[in-house]
């Protein structure tokens, strides 16, 4: 097997592509369905371009992927919910089974671009917030030296919003040495790692994806919807 012409860096005969099948699961047949944030406005961004990098390798790996754009996404509440970009953004979310987060660090942490983007997304509806049990891969590019501190708080974030976040995480130094003139990331251990989590991503959404509502489902909810039900019962709203 040879590696396409747009993954040139992959080591055909190191590729696993993962299937069903070979993970021993049933249930849904399209592919995955990912979407992959990332957290700069600058033309030459290269959280952006890991982004894209991240975007080829999950496409080779058979998901279906969507990259939102975070230019003209108005800053939380200074527009109502019904803005163009604040509803694709939530649709997006909605229709995706696993997410890709990249952020550069500024100041030690994930950027305002990219929180404004998971600030958007309602906490809640009907109870349920809207991303989770899906699947989270975090990764971070750096200006400078290798730093954990995006992809620490990126897993916080991902907690806290409900989802599976994989183990593998990637993190890429000094970035500006780490791609070429036309964007695209050099052959390297951080490249290999890339492949490395965008493969588990792909594995992990086809594992949990059909079994997420299951997976998520916490007995301090259930006896909450029990009491209510008990007190709408008791207060005559239900027959």
């Amino acid at each position: 097997m040879t590696a396409p012409p747009d993954l040139a860096n992959l080591a055909p005969a190191a590729v696993d592509i993962p299937t069903r099948d070979r993970l021993g699961v049933e249930g849904a047949g399209h592919p995955p369905r990912i979407l992959i944030l990332y957290g700069s406005l600058r033309p030459q961004s290269f959280s952006r371009k890991l982004a894209l990098e991240a975007e080829r390798l999950l496409r080779h790996f058979g998901a279906e992927t969507r990259v939102f754009d975070p230019n003209d996404l108005p800053l939380l509440d200074s527009v109502k919910p019904d803005h163009p970009k604040v509803q694709q953004i939530r649709e997006w979310s909605q229709w995706s089974e696993g997410q890709v987060w990249v952020s550069p660090e500024r100041h030690g942490t994930l950027t305002a671009v990219f929180k404004n983007q998971i600030d958007w997304l309602p906490l809640e509806i009907g109870s349920v917030r809207p991303t989770q049990g899906r699947t989270l891969a975090v990764m971070q590019v750096c200006g400078g030296s290798q730093s954990f501190n995006v992809v620490n708080a990126l897993r916080q974030l991902g907690r806290w919003m409900r989802m599976v976040t994989i183990p593998n995480q990637s993190s890429v130094p000094k970035a500006w040495q780490e791609f070429d003139d036309e964007g695209r990331m050099k052959p390297s251990p951080y490249y290999d790692r890339v492949v490395d989590v965008m493969e588990e991503l792909v594995k992990f959404t086809l594992l949990t994806r059909d079994r997420s509502e299951y997976l998520t489902s916490r007995y301090s909810e259930r006896k909450g919807d029990l009491a209510a039900a008990a007190l709408a019962e008791a207060a005559g709203a239900v027959e």
